[in-house]
C-alpha cells in the first residue's frame, strides 16, 4: 500500500486568518484557489478538515462554563473573547457540515476544488459519542449508555440526567477509562443494535461526502475496551439483546462495498493499533513512534521500526496533531529537523499539521476559532519543503525498505547506539541516516547489497553538501562509515558508477 501524506487543517482558525475583516465567520466557499494550490505544491495527498461538522449551542455553552477551560484557553490566546469559543469539534450534533462553513454545499464544492488538484478530502467520524445536541439524545434514549439513580449520586461527573420522549433517563457521558468523563458528550452503547446500523448509516451517508474519515478514538468501541470501561452498564438499557462482535469489522465492510477506496484511519493507542489494522483500518496512529522520538531515544526508536512489515506501513508516523505539543516547542532546530528525517522518510502514512512547516510553538485548543499570531520561521519551511520533495521521489514505496545494523566504529565507542539508518531500495537507492542522539558519533552502516562487489559507489546526500565516492567491497565488509555531528542527519542518494573501485575510505 502506498503510503499517503495527509496534511491536517485545523478549519476555523485557518479560515479566519485566509478571510479576515469580512464581518462573520468566512465559509469554506472563500478559501482562495492560492491557500489549495500551496497545499498541493507541498505534495500533500490528503488534507484533513478538523471540525466541519455541525455542532450545536449546548456544547458550546459547557466550553464557555468550566473555569479550567477558561484559563487553558486564555493561556493560548491572551486577548480571548467570548466567541472565540466554539465548543469541541468533537461533541457533534449531526453530520452535516457545519451552517456557518457554508453547510454541505459548500462541502461539496471544496471537494472538488481538492480534487481538480489531485488532493482527497478526510473529516472526522467521531463513534464512541454524540454532542449533547444531537436529536438522539431525546429521540433514540436507548442508543446511549444509562445509569441509574444510585450512578448519578456516586459519580455525577459521569452522568446527567435528562429529558427524553420516553421521561427522564440518566444518560452517561463519553469515557475514556483513564481519564474523567467529557461532560459536553453522551456516550453511545455499542452493544445496542439498532445504534450500531444507525452509526453505519451515517458513515455511507458520510461517505458520499469525502474520501476517508480520522475515527476519533477508535478503540474504545472495541468490544473489550468498551465491556471494561462500562461493565454491566454495556448491555443495552431496553433490554434488547446486547450484540458483541466488533462494530468496525461490520462497518468498514458495508462502506466499502459502496465505496471500495474509502480510507480508514484510526486514532488508537495502548497496542490495540494491530487489531484494528486486522479489523479493516487502512492506517492507524503510531503514538509509539512519536513517544520514543520525543524522548530522544534511538535504540528504542530503531526497536519499534523492526515490527512486521505490514504493520510499519499502515502507521501513521507523526511529529504533532492537534492533540500533541507543537514541534518546534519540544524539540530545538536540530532535533526537530532529524526526528522528522526519521517520521518522514520511514514507511507508513505521513500526518503534518497545519502550522508545522512554519515553526509555529502554540497548540491552539480545537475548541478554540482562533489563534495567536506567530512570527513564521523560514528556515524550518525551508527544510520541510525539501523534505517533503524526498518523500515524493518514485524511490519512496516503490520497492523494499529495510533498517541497516549500525556497529562500533571501534572498541569502546558506543556512540553507534545514537544512530538511526534504513535503506529504500527503488529506481534509485536511498540510505538514510541519522545521529539521533546528543553528542558526535560515528559508526559503520551495514550495507548489505551484493550488486556493490568489485564496483564503486557513489553517495550524494540530497539534504547537504556532502559527496562521497567508497570501495563497493569495503562497504559489503566493513559497512559505510559515518562520523556525524549531533542530530545530524544524511539522506544519501546511492549510485554503483563503471568506472574502477575506488580506493577505501
Amino acid at each position: 500500500m502506498p503510503s499517503p501524506t495527509i496534511y491536517q487543517i485545523h478549519t476555523r482558525p485557518w479560515l479566519r486568518e485566509l478571510a479576515p475583516g469580512n464581518g462573520r465567520p468566512p465559509t469554506l466557499n472563500e478559501v482562495p484557489d492560492q491557500a489549495l494550490d500551496a497545499i498541493a505544491d507541498l505534495g500533500m495527498e490528503w488534507v484533513w478538515m478538523l471540525g466541519v461538522w455541525q455542532t450545536g449551542p449546548i456544547g458550546r455553552s459547557i466550553a464557555r462554563s468550566v473555569p479550567e477551560l477558561r484559563s487553558n484557553f486564555r493561556s493560548e490566546l491572551p486577548d480571548l473573547r467570548e466567541d472565540d469559543i466554539l465548543g469541541s469539534p468533537f461533541a457533534i450534533e449531526r453530520y452535516q457540515a457545519h451552517k456557518d462553513l457554508g453547510g454541505d454545499a459548500a462541502l461539496a464544492r471544496f471537494r472538488e476544488r481538492l480534487r481538480v488538484r489531485g488532493l482527497r478530502l478526510m473529516l472526522d467520524f467521531v463513534p464512541n459519542h454524540t454532542g449533547p445536541d444531537c436529536p438522539w439524545v431525546v429521540e433514540r434514549p436507548e442508543f446511549f449508555v444509562q445509569g441509574r439513580e444510585e450512578d448519578l449520586l456516586r459519580r455525577p461527573h459521569d452522568f446527567r440526567c435528562v429529558e427524553t420522549v420516553r421521561g427522564p433517563a440518566i444518560i452517561a457521558h463519553g469515557k475514556d477509562p483513564y481519564f474523567p468523563s467529557w461532560t459536553d458528550t453522551y456516550q453511545l452503547c455499542h452493544q445496542h443494535a439498532g445504534l450500531r446500523a444507525a452509526r453505519v448509516e451515517e458513515l455511507l451517508s458520510i461517505a458520499q461526502r469525502c474520501d476517508g474519515v480520522r475515527c476519533d478514538m477508535a478503540m474504545l468501541v472495541l468490544p473489550d475496551v468498551f465491556g471494561r470501561t462500562w461493565g454491566e452498564l454495556a448491555a443495552p438499557a431496553d433490554g434488547s439483546p446486547p450484540v458483541t462482535p466488533s462494530f468496525w469489522v461490520e462497518a468498514i465492510q458495508r462502506v466499502r462495498r459502496a465505496h471500495p477506496e474509502f480510507f480508514f484511519l484510526a486514532e488508537a493507542y495502548w497496542d490495540l493499533e494491530w487489531e484494528l489494522q486486522c479489523q479493516g483500518f487502512d492506517a492507524t496512529y503510531d503514538k509509539t513512534m512519536y513517544d520514543r522520538l520525543r524522548r530522544r531515544d534511538a535504540p528504542a526508536v530503531r526497536g519499534h521500526l523492526h515490527a512486521d512489515p505490514s504493520y510499519q506501513r499502515r502507521s501513521l508516523r507523526f511529529l504533532e496533531n492537534h492533540d500533541e505539543p507543537r514541534a518546534a516547542s519540544v524539540f530545538d532546530r536540530p532535533t526537530h529537523h532529524a526526528a522528522a528525517v526519521i517520521a518522514g522518510l520511514v514507511p507508513g502514512p505521513r500526518l503534518y499539521y497545519e502550522g508545522q512547516f512554519d515553526g509555529r510553538k502554540v497548540r491552539p485548543s480545537v475548541q478554540l476559532a482562533r489563534r495567536p499570531n506567530e512570527p513564521l520561521d523560514a528556515e524550518t519551511r525551508s527544510f520541510y519543503v525539501r523534505l517533503l520533495a524526498l518523500s515524493r521521489r518514485p524511490d519512496m514505496d516503490a520497492g523494499p525498505w529495510r533498517l541497516l545494523e549500525c556497529r562500533a566504529a571501534w572498541h569502546e565507542n558506543r556512540s553507534h547506539e545514537q544512530f538511526v539508518a534504513f535503506l529504500w531500495k527503488g529506481p534509485r537507492t536511498l540510505l538514510v541516516a541519522v545521529n539521533y542522539g546528543p553528542m558526535r558519533g560515528q559508526c559503520y552502516v551495514g550495507t548489505p547489497l551484493a550488486e556493490f562487489a568489485g564496483r564503486s559507489v557513489s553517495l550524494v546526500d540530497l539534504l547537504g553538501p556532502e559527496r562521497y565516492v567508497r570501495d563497493g567491497d569495503d562497504l559489503l565488509e566493513r559497512g559505510l562509515y559515518l562520523d556525524m555531528p549531533e542530530w545530524g542527519h544524511h539522506v544519501f542518494e546511492v549510485a554503483i558508477d563503471e568506472s574502477p573501485a575506488a580506493t577505501p575510505g
